[in-house]
Formats: structure tokens, sequence, C-alpha cells
């Protein structure tokens, strides 16, 4: 006898298409993309407009809503929507439409403006617009070994992250330290942000032993967010991986944002242990 389960559950964020946050083996597909994934700009004279376009992919129409949600990113766990924030924008934030039907194979587009009183603080100011479906996807998983069949009724939804800055304000980063993560098995590199406005970061490093180098690679695109921290992970290509034995290694790179125009070199011993 088959045991048949409904769950329900709606997708977070954010910056990639959302059939990559989908669990299942066979995933519904996302048919629903949105430009830019980020936006970054100055407010002038307290004011900064924008424009998202929302692509039906798939020929049947669908109907979205469209609300905000303010957010950061954990140092540890990255990404995560937040109840409320000093940094929030959304107060400040006008868009329309809030809800929208895009027929198949076609684009909608979302305007939004941003007014700040003069009395607030200079700063960043950001929040998450999300699109969300009005219609849920059901996909279905059958496990036969153990004879249960799970319904689960998926709400896709693709956040933009916008950022306004107000005022003459930037970011400031430094690394702070490195880490081999036993749990995770993965190098980390803790960077700080000490500057009042976020940054995208990316780079390269160097792992060597005495004076043989037993691993390199690049950092890919990663957001840190204004006045905090964050660990990323330095993950070397297949073709480069190796197993780190316990003792001392150099670790050494740099870091560039703000479209490579900012470089921080570094060089600092990591020190892996027996496990």
């Amino acid at each position: 006898m088959k045991i048949t389960s409904f769950l329900k559950f709606s997708l977070p964020l954010a910056t990639i298409f959302l059939s990559n946050f989908l669990p299942l083996g066979n995933s519904a597909k996302a048919d629903i993309a949105i430009s830019p994934m980020i936006i970054e700009t100055q407010a002038k004279r307290g004011q900064a407009k924008g424009i998202l376009t929302v692509s039906n992919l798939n020929e049947k129409a669908f109907r979205a809503r469209v609300y905000t949600s303010p957010f950061t990113y954990d140092k540890e766990q990255g990404f995560q929507t937040l109840k409320s924030s000093p940094n929030d924008l959304a107060p400040y934030l006008q868009f329309s439409p809030r809800e929208l039907q895009v027929d198949g194979s076609t684009q909608r587009s979302i305007r939004f403006i941003t007014r700040f009183p003069p009395s607030l603080p200079d700063g960043e100011y950001r929040t998450m617009i999300f699109t969300e479906n009005l219609q849920a996807t059901t996909v279905t998983e059958t496990d036969n070994k153990k004879g249960v069949t799970v319904n689960t009724a998926i709400i896709p939804r693709i956040g933009v992250a916008v950022y306004v800055r107000k005022g003459n304000v930037s970011p400031n980063l430094a690394v702070s330290s490195a880490r081999f993560n036993p749990q995770a098995s993965k190098l980390q590199l803790l960077v700080t942000n000490k500057g009042k406005a976020s940054a995208i970061a990316s780079g390269n490093w160097k792992l060597k032993r005495g004076n043989q180098t037993v691993q390199t690679g690049n950092i890919g695109d990663t957001t840190i967010i204004a006045e905090g921290d964050r660990y990323l992970s330095l993950t070397p290509p297949k073709s480069n991986q190796s197993q780190l034995l316990p003792g001392d290694y150099e670790l050494s790179g740099e870091l560039t944002w703000g479209d490579k125009k900012n470089t921080v070199p570094f060089k600092m011993t990591v020190n892996i242990l027996k496990n």
C-alpha cells in the first residue's frame, strides 16, 4: 500500500533561477526569469529609479504578486530574509504593478522609484523585490522501495536585490582571517566590510605547503553586506582537488570588488588539524 503525503512550501530567494533551489529529483522547471538580478544605484536629490523585466519562458500565462522583504547576508548561512531592518528600503519605495499577469512567451516591466527624506541618515538602503507565482506547481516523488509517494506544492518566487545609496558611502573590504571548516571540508576566508555600502567580491587564491603549491582556485562573485562580514568558501576546481594533510599551510591571493577597481592582497597561515 502506498501512502501519499502533501507538502507545501515557498522557496527562498534570489539571485539565480529557482530551478536550482528545487530539492526534488524530477523538479518542476522554473519558467520565470527576471532581470537584472541585482540593482545598485545612487540616489540623486533624494531619488532613484529603476525597471525590472519579468519574462515568461513558457507558453502558458501566469499571474504573480510583487512584494518586498528586508534581507541580509549572514556570516555563516549567507542570504536571509529579515522581519525588519534599519536599512530597509521599503518605507521609501514605490513600485507598480503589485500584481501582474504575464502571457506566454512575453515580458512585463516593474517600475520603481525611491524617495528619501532629507533628514534620513546617509547610508545604504536595500530590499528584495520578490515576484511570486500565485499558482503552486505540484511535483510528485515516488520511493518505490518504501512505497511512499510525496506530492509537493511549490510556490516559485524570484527575488531582485535592490541597493540604493544615499550620500557618499562606499564599501571597505579587508580579509580578517582564514580557517579550515572540518564539517564542510573546505577552506574559508573571512572577509569584513567596514564600509557603509555592500560589495560583490571576487578573486583568486593559492595554498602552499612549504615551497609546494597544493591547491589554487577562484573566488566567485559573493556579496559582503555593508558593515558586516562573511565566510567565503575556497573550492578548487575538480582537476586541482587533493586531500589536505594535517599541518600548517600558507594561503595567499587577492580580493577584488567594484568592477575590479579595488584590490586587497592577503597572505596568512592556516592550520589543518587531524580529524
